[in-house]
């Protein structure tokens, strides 16, 4: 399975950042590098919150109801006129239930590494949520994903399932940021620290935040 980051590499992965940078108006560098500190980051708290028999239950609800992959097969409509305020209002509640309360913390610490206002990067993760989702929705459609733990591995596949510890504590730090900014120099000093195997999350994340 590739993982979410690989996704952000491939040809959908580009028509992605371009789309929600267009209805955005963010520039398209600071687009990436907020989807690829950031979505890594939501599959991680997905991954937490599957981890509860309640959180699989409403994860899996979601993803064969409304979410489940069809959003990937319109994205020239749905960039095209402009983001639909259905699908940002969306995205706004999906932030809401995956992040909870550790959501502004994890706004700002994007926000500051890519350079942009949390509004800024709000306002990317709104549009990229649901998409996400479609992501998700369309690995568990393919897979006949019918429980909690086929769902925790699918979720562990698109976190590429060979992360190492440093990897998995970056994304653990990152949710656990309170807002008060401090975890940023913690978080870059672990990543650079940290795997820069190829195609791992530490070495793309690792190059991003030593920029």
């Amino acid at each position: 399975m590739e993982g979410i980051l690989d996704l952000l590499n491939s040809d959908l992965g580009k028509t992605i950042i371009s789309g929600v940078s267009g209805s955005t108006g963010t520039d398209q560098n600071k687009t990436s590098s907020v989807l690829t500190m950031a979505l890594p980051v939501l599959m991680k708290a997905m991954e937490r919150n599957a981890a509860t028999p309640e959180g699989a239950q409403g994860l899996m609800g979601a993803l064969s109801n409304k979410h489940d992959g069809s959003i990937l097969d319109n994205l020239g409509s749905l960039f095209g006129g402009g983001v639909d305020d259905e699908v940002k209002t969306d995205g706004d509640k999906i932030l809401g239930h995956v992040l909870g309360q550790r959501r502004q913390g994890v706004e700002k610490v994007i926000g500051e590494k890519a350079g942009l206002d949390m509004g800024s990067v709000g306002s990317i993760l709104k549009v990229a949520a649901p998409i996400l989702m479609g992501v998700l929705g369309k690995q568990t459609r393919q897979n006949n994903v019918s429980s909690a733990g086929d769902l925790s591995g699918i979720l562990g596949g698109l976190l590429g399932g060979n992360d190492t510890r440093n990897e998995q504590s970056f994304l653990e730090k990152i949710l656990d940021a309170d807002g008060d900014g401090s975890v940023i120099d913690d978080v870059a000093g672990m990543v650079l620290g940290g795997s820069k195997k190829k195609g791992g999350l530490g070495g793309l994340l690792g190059g991003l935040f030593g920029k």
